[in-house]
């Protein structure tokens, strides 16, 4: 069993990497127009209908993809230039986004074209984070692993941050059609940032690093390919050499149980702040009666821990990592059904600094873990394994939350969520027992 070791963070290695900057940039620019994009049509659904169920339907229709892509979008990752294909899925997703901000604009919009649109984009995320997940371990030393993950998380939360202080004030302003517009624009800036990481052809099955067992399904394909002819040998070889890695990560897995827990207990807290965002709005119009600037500011407060929970994370000694870890995702569970006895905006805001902070260390805890400890050639499989995981259990709470949130009341909601967090609570010392 490999375990996990954690070096001293020289952030001065991490940010000379000149692909390293421009990947924290492409991060920042893309989880700023996400995070504009999902808490403004989120509000937009819940004033339109006034239903916590047709706001978590937004969640389910992004988070579905997630249930199929990933078998096939794993073995793509650990088989295909990690950042052309991000690049792809950034510029893909762009063209929807602005075709939608267009229609918004023209006054055509309708609830099915914003679900249309969280279709194809949660479509394109069920692949792209687990491609710029695994190509950090392209562009980081191992050494430096714990750093670069806290990085990449403050960046993301960094636009988020901007992006929920910024999106209650221009909602009223600029609409759905500017913010659409907005989020559209940032898939380009995200892409070309991703372009310009690096330059070159960087295999993730680096054979002299990685050596392949031979097979007869691999040696048949690569005959076929390099010869031009029996197509029929090449297309049946390739599909029997997909099988053949999607069998081997799956196996891969079932031989580290460290591994295992640890992307359990990731899996649930990242469904968990996904589909929290169903009951957030809710908070916002019916506790808090603060409207879209409130839910900016529980977004700016929810951001603004994780930079500081991200930054901190980066810092621990190694036998404060997994107490600290477990107690993150206790805090969580215990945070989250005190939150709707809160009634005012100020206390809100800081109970969301609070969950931001417990998730931020989570995560990279997590993430710099199963970096250290999964090879480059199984991380897109395991990272891809992880989001089948997080997609289940995020629609499953998707729609529990809207159903019982409108028919039991928020505080039901807010309980059911706390019973989820301490599910990861039990996962996470779980992977602390195996960790030792």
């Amino acid at each position: 069993m490999a375990t996990a070791t954690t070096q001293r963070v020289d952030w001065n290695v991490i940010w000379a990497e000149r692909g390293f900057r421009y990947f924290f940039v492409a991060m920042f620019v893309s989880l700023f127009g996400s995070g504009m994009n999902f808490a403004a049509v989120g509000w937009y659904i819940l004033a339109a209908t006034h239903s916590t169920v047709k706001v978590s339907w937004q969640v389910m229709v992004m988070t579905i993809p997630g249930l199929f892509v990933p078998f096939l979008g794993g073995v793509l990752i650990d088989r295909l230039y990690r950042r052309y294909l991000g690049v792809l899925l950034d510029l893909l997703r762009g063209c929807f986004v602005l075709l939608t901000a267009y229609i918004a604009w023209r006054g055509h919009l309708q609830l099915w074209h914003l679900y249309a649109m969280t279709l194809i984009t949660g479509t394109g995320s069920a692949m792209y984070w687990a491609t710029v997940n695994a190509l950090v371990q392209e562009v980081i030393p191992p050494s430096q692993f714990t750093g670069a993950n806290a990085a990449v998380l403050i960046g993301v939360q960094s636009g988020m941050l901007i992006a929920g202080a910024c999106v209650g004030f221009l909602y009223n302003t600029a609409g759905i059609a500017g913010i659409l517009a907005i989020d559209g624009a940032t898939y380009f800036v995200s892409a070309y940032c991703l372009y310009r990481v690096r330059r070159g052809y960087v295999s993730p099955r680096d054979r002299q690093k990685y050596p392949r067992e031979f097979s007869q399904a691999t040696e048949a394909t690569a005959e076929a390919l390099e010869t031009g002819e029996n197509p029929e040998v090449a297309e049946a070889g390739l599909s029997l050499a997909v099988y053949a890695d999607m069998k081997q990560g799956f196996a891969y897995l079932r031989q580290q149980p460290l591994v295992r827990a640890l992307g359990v207990t990731h899996s649930i807290m990242m469904a968990a702040v996904v589909s929290a965002n169903v009951v957030l709005v809710a908070l916002a119009n019916d506790i808090l009666h603060a409207g879209a600037r409130g839910l900016g500011f529980l977004e700016a407060g929810w951001a603004t821990g994780a930079i500081c929970g991200g930054l901190i994370a980066s810092q621990l000694r190694n036998a404060y990592r997994m107490p600290l870890y477990v107690g993150a995702c206790a805090l969580l569970a215990s945070g989250h059904m005190a939150i709707p006895f809160v009634s005012f905006l100020v206390g809100a805001v800081m109970m969301q600094v609070v969950f931001g902070f417990c998730r931020a260390l989570g995560g990279v805890v997590a993430q710099s873990s199963l970096m250290s400890i999964v090879p480059k050639h199984f991380m897109g499989r395991t990272q891809s394994a992880m989001a089948i995981l997080t997609t289940v259990v995020q629609l499953l709470m998707s729609f529990a939350l809207g159903w019982v949130a409108q028919g039991a009341g928020l505080l039901a909601g807010y309980a059911l969520l706390a019973l989820l967090y301490t599910g990861s609570t039990i996962s996470a010392i779980r992977a602390r027992q195996l960790m030792r």
